[in-house]
């Protein structure tokens, strides 16, 4: 026989499984109150921040393995000690291994980054792609542990991105609070990345989001210092890079010198994103004419990648050794050009060949190298009232690294976070100013809007120009049998003129049909087989397509403003 007590348990522990049951379904029907939107903001940015944490111990365990090296910080220094034929097979084992997986879990052999996580904010709702994002990570962790020359922020971003849209689905979350949860996922993520906090929380907001609302501060900072106590509870406070005191700084008077850094910066960064592209076309041209298989095109670009390493380990992975010997002023001005060129030229080998990773780690390292050399030059010219050499790589790591994001905010925060320099702010600032000012008019804004642009998704034009491709034919018509449609004999007339829209047209074609033809509708058909009449599925009248436009616009507004 039960005793009283433990029916009274039984009976408390039913009715707190019911509340809990309650609430769930509160939860997925109404969406998050602030109070449990802020919860999970917490737990999101503590998922993200141990991703991040356990994607960067990955590689060091990897690396550790594969290069037999005891500090993989200092992995450049340790490959020049070991044999030519060890460095050139580690990255066509790797990207052999990088071809399986892609080939097996991704319809496109192409490896998901930052530039998906903000098409994914802009246009999916907050959401990214799942098995395609895991498969990306997994991808880019055994590129960098094998030589790779990209860094390691692009795949854990894209991989925070998939656990908020895994939230999203369970919550079933609205546009806004997807993106918001989004943007929680990045700030965690790029935060303990880095120990940067405050550049994580304006990186999901300048980037991703690509707005300022004050709505998802307060979650988006949650996040990002959430992720930022898991890094420190592993590595402590300190810094990524360690910089030597500089004294009495000189540079108000070199003010002049970091403008003329930042365009010198911002046209480095530009060929750095422009030699990326020109490498990935030369890459689809190369296996269209050849017929190679999808599988083996990262293997035969870790073959150049490995050959290159063998007279020059210093483009391996994420490359902090040689950044933080540009930071301290321990090259020679030919070896910071030289290893600044080599640097570019192995990223875009690394990106034609599909291996993965992310750019932003490359470009920290290739503006130090460029700051340096560019310091080298200004101090010995006027070196009665010039500054350290090591301010100069210092500046020029952040407007590298700001022109190829296109994120001169979060970026100047990240190089002081990083350093933990804030004495040279005005240094930083004028040469990332410039930078950004050069580059943004070069390419699409940044290397991600860039890659999105040569898919066809204008989000760097604004949300006036990719929302219409939110929006198609199919999804606004009025079907043929509805009591509003269009009359049937007056859209086959349309149609014997040619005036048609596929069920899949969007927006961004339709609406400048509606200028063309000037008709208050235009059929939509799908094309017939060979010798078969097109199938009339409805009509899209000019005014549905404008009232669901401007709404979307009004939507966006609100968003961004609230």
């Amino acid at each position: 026989m039960i005793s009283h007590a433990k029916l009274w348990k039984i009976t408390t522990l039913d009715r707190t499984l019911v509340r809990l049951r309650n609430a769930w379904g509160l939860l997925r029907q109404g969406g998050p109150s602030q109070i449990q939107f802020w919860f999970i903001a917490l737990i999101i940015g503590i998922a993200a921040g141990f991703a991040a944490l356990g994607f960067r111990m990955a590689i060091d365990l990897l690396q550790r393995t594969i290069y037999r090296v005891g500090d993989p910080h200092l992995l450049h220094s340790h490959a020049e000690t070991l044999h030519w034929g060890w460095i050139l097979a580690i990255p066509v084992i790797g990207g052999l291994v990088v071809g399986l997986i892609l080939t097996r879990f991704t319809d496109d052999g192409r490896v998901r980054s930052v530039a998906d996580v903000i098409e994914g904010a802009a246009l999916n709702e907050g959401r990214v792609e799942h098995k395609a994002g895991v498969a990306s990570a997994l991808a880019s962790l055994v590129t960098l542990s094998t030589g790779g020359s990209t860094g390691r922020e692009g795949p854990v971003v894209h991989l925070a991105a998939v656990m908020s849209s895994w939230v999203s689905a369970r919550i079933q979350a609205n546009g806004i609070t997807g993106r918001d949860l989004l943007g929680c996922a990045v700030a965690g993520a790029v935060s303990a990345s880095f120990n940067a906090p405050i550049a994580g929380a304006l990186f999901a907001l300048e980037v991703v989001l690509r707005h300022f609302a004050v709505h998802a501060f307060a979650p988006i900072t949650i996040a990002a210092v959430s992720g930022t106590v898991i890094n420190r509870l592993e590595f402590g406070g300190v810094t990524e890079f360690v910089l030597p005191q500089h004294g009495d700084l000189q540079f108000y008077f070199e003010l002049p010198a970091y403008l003329l850094l930042g365009l010198v910066c911002g046209l480095v960064a530009v060929a750095l994103m422009r030699g990326i592209f020109w490498a990935e076309d030369v890459g689809n041209r190369v296996v269209r004419v050849t017929r190679m298989p999808r599988w083996l095109r990262p293997a035969v670009a870790g073959l150049g990648l490995g050959a290159m390493a063998i007279f020059f380990p210093h483009i391996i992975g994420v490359g902090y050794e040689t950044t933080s010997r540009a930071l301290t002023g321990q090259l020679f001005f030919h070896e910071a050009v030289v290893f600044c060129i080599l640097k570019c030229i192995a990223v875009a080998l690394t990106m034609a060949g599909r291996m993965g990773g992310g750019v932003f780690s490359p470009s920290l390292m290739v503006g130090a190298l460029a700051g340096f050399a560019f310091g080298v030059v200004a101090t010995s010219i006027f070196p009665n009232v010039s500054g350290a050499e090591t301010l100069y790589a210092m500046a020029g790591m952040g407007a590298v690294a700001a022109a190829v994001l296109g994120a001169p905010i979060s970026t100047t925060m990240i190089v002081f976070e990083l350093t933990g320099d804030w004495q040279a702010g005005l240094a930083v600032m004028v040469a990332v100013s410039m930078s950004t000012a050069l580059a943004s008019r070069l390419v699409d804004r940044s290397f991600f809007l860039t890659q999105l642009e040569r898919r066809g998704t204008r989000i760097a034009a604004g949300p006036q120009a990719y929302l219409m491709s939110v929006f198609t034919a199919e999804m606004l018509m009025r079907p043929k049998d509805s009591p509003n449609a269009a009359s049937t004999d007056a859209c086959l007339d349309l149609v014997s003129q040619g005036v048609t829209l596929a069920p899949n047209a969007t927006l961004q074609v339709a609406l400048p049909e509606f200028e063309t033809w000037g008709h208050g509708f235009i059929p939509v058909v799908v094309p017939g087989a060979e010798g078969r009449e097109p199938e009339l599925l409805g009509a899209l009248f000019h005014v549905d397509a404008l009232r669901a436009y401007s709404r979307a616009l009004a939507m966006t507004a609100e968003e961004e403003h609230s």
